[in-house]
């Protein structure tokens, strides 16, 4: 919006240029986003305590989180707040990567927030805290991701093929299916990835600043990646391919960045508010979206590795246990998990490590992912 009111005046002040400008309307909506998270932060927080929406703690959590039920959980609204304003304040609203990208956040954490109102009031009714139907939620997830992959495959956003993909260390190797029918696959990997990306950063939400502060260091790396592939010149010196305004991506990344810093001065242990799923699914949704629009899917299992192995570990332990289950027994099936239990970080939890000293390690790991993926860009 700035840039299309103030552009226009540069004719007669020159400085105002500055606004053409990604990298400067980048900085500028991470340091709006840290700001509207610092407004509207508080008023959130204070709504959701006089409503009494206390957060949930999920079945198999270890018992040191019993004492979190009184925090309140929604808190996702304000990382969505934080993120929308600033981006439609400093992105060009013409863009349809910056328009999808938002739109693929709002579906998922309208989604989210759903669930989380509906678990809120099945425990104020005395209920089972079971939220929204769990396949309601994925029919949810699963549609977005299949109309994504259908409108980028019939309506390409650039002169690449729309059904198309690339693979980290192939440069100029671009993957676009060779006939109709396998264009369908693509629609399908697309809706797996949105799908499997969301509930991913789901599930990581389990500790006080966990998900918030691997979701910054990824989506910082996808802002680098959107940055250097909207270049035609930064593209072509490191022989990456080059898509004509997904550069704009970087503004609504940085604006993702920001609002998961600013949610974190009130998300650090000890927590006085969660994202909820209203907060993960949104982030992991925008996530999904900017890796597809950029054709970088493959590149996110690096960039999100932490994300990642909190998945599968979920998945395994849910196998194992069902394979012992109907073999061997409830009893044998418990006694040998391979995880003390899932996700991920409640493992090394019941392995004595703090809650404080799982996320900042969980932190540098992310860190560490987002330097591998980096260097893909250079690697071929």
């Amino acid at each position: 919006m700035l840039n299309f009111l103030l552009v226009p005046l540069a004719r007669d002040f020159g400085f105002l240029r500055v606004f053409n400008y990604i990298s400067f309307r980048a900085a500028g909506a991470a340091v709006t986003a840290l700001l509207v998270s610092f407004i509207v932060g508080p008023l959130i927080i204070r709504r959701l305590r006089r409503m009494r929406l206390h957060q949930v703690i999920r079945e198999g959590t270890p018992d040191s989180h019993q004492e979190k039920k009184r925090t309140p959980t929604m808190g996702g609204l304000i990382i969505l707040s934080s993120t929308l304003i600033p981006t439609l304040l400093w992105a060009k609203l013409n863009n349809q990567y910056v328009l999808i990208a938002m739109f693929v956040m709002l579906w998922m954490g309208f989604i989210g927030f759903f669930d989380d109102y509906l678990k809120l009031k099945q425990r104020q009714a005395g209920e089972k805290n079971t939220g929204l139907i769990e396949g309601y939620k994925l029919a949810g997830q699963i549609s977005i991701g299949f109309l994504l992959g259908w409108y980028l495959w019939k309506f390409p956003l650039s002169t690449l093929p729309g059904a198309s993909t690339t693979l980290p260390f192939y440069k100029y190797i671009l993957i676009v299916p060779a006939s109709a029918t396998l264009a369908w696959i693509y629609v399908f990997f697309v809706t797996f990835v949105l799908t499997g990306t969301s509930n991913a950063v789901n599930i990581t939400d389990g500790l006080d600043g966990l998900a918030a502060g691997l979701t910054a260091i990824a989506v910082l790396t996808l802002a680098l990646f959107a940055y250097v592939i909207g270049r035609i010149d930064a593209s072509a010196y490191l022989q990456v391919f080059y898509l004509r305004g997904a550069g704009e991506l970087t503004v609504f990344c940085a604006a993702i960045m920001g609002a998961c810093i600013g949610f974190l001065w009130y998300n650090a242990h000890p927590a006085q508010v969660f994202m909820g799923d209203t907060g993960s699914l949104a982030l992991g949704g925008a996530l999904g979206a900017i890796a597809i629009l950029l054709k970088s899917e493959f590149v996110l299992l690096i960039v999100g590795g932490v994300f990642v192995a909190e998945m599968v570990s979920v998945i395994i332990q849910m196998i194992v246990y069902k394979v012992y289950k109907r073999w061997r027994g409830v009893e044998y099936a418990q006694a040998n998990r391979v995880f003390r239990t899932a996700p991920l970080h409640h493992h090394f939890e019941e392995g004595g490590w703090d809650e404080s000293q799982v996320v900042v390690r969980f932190w540098i790991l992310g860190i560490l992912c987002a330097f591998l993926a980096l260097s893909t860009l250079k690697l071929r």
